[in-house]
């Protein structure tokens, strides 16, 4: 367990990628515990990342120890590529130099998912895939609440309003499912299981 997001807990220093990873899980933790300490009145404190096998992000809850796994939600793969980058330029603070033909392409396929899509069946489809995904691992922790952040700018709370009533949820590891549905943490969570 570290609080570092730029190493190992061993010392050595993470990968460009590993690193950013962080960062933007631990980003996603920070929006989620402190919407979750205002809403509830629960201290939820001490973020420190963890090693492969355990969830990404432990805290403490009234105290007791408490694993977060950290997901981001898409509406599709050609969505995550795009703004993937545009998080990692947000998180870095600097411009990163991308070839236009393949930022275009990107868009293009994007561009292309949109018109096919119909978004309610949209985010039914990513939310089944996602926690398909999610549950499929297993976790040495005790206690695992799956946090969901939504990175797709398709879809707000009302959406996951709607999506969430009707929703069949898959069998899976976590205690608790959260979702955050505006990437920047502006709406408060929404408890999906």
């Amino acid at each position: 367990m570290t609080s570092d997001i730029h190493h190992y807990d061993n010392g050595k220093p993470l990968n460009r990628s590993e690193a950013i990873k962080r960062q933007i899980e631990r980003d996603a933790a920070r929006h989620f515990l402190r919407l979750y300490e205002h809403i509830y009145k629960t201290p939820m404190r001490n973020i420190w990342h963890n090693e492969p096998s355990k969830p990404d992000i432990s805290c403490h809850l009234n105290g007791k120890p408490l694993d977060l796994e950290i997901a981001h939600l898409y509406a599709s793969a050609s969505e995550a590529k795009i703004l993937t980058r545009e998080i990692i330029h947000q998180v870095q603070g600097r411009e990163e130099v991308i070839k236009a033909n393949d930022k275009e392409l990107e868009l293009l396929h994007y561009l292309s998912d949109l018109v096919d899509m119909d978004s309610k069946q949209r985010l039914e489809t990513a939310l089944t895939r996602l926690l398909k995904s999610k549950a499929k691992k297993t976790y040495d922790s005790p206690r695992v609440w799956l946090v969901i952040r939504n990175a797709s700018p398709l879809w707000k709370s009302k959406d996951f309003e709607y999506c969430i009533n009707n929703f069949k949820m898959p069998k899976n590891p976590f205690e608790q499912i959260w979702l955050l549905p505006e990437f920047d943490g502006s709406e408060p969570p929404m408890r999906i299981f």
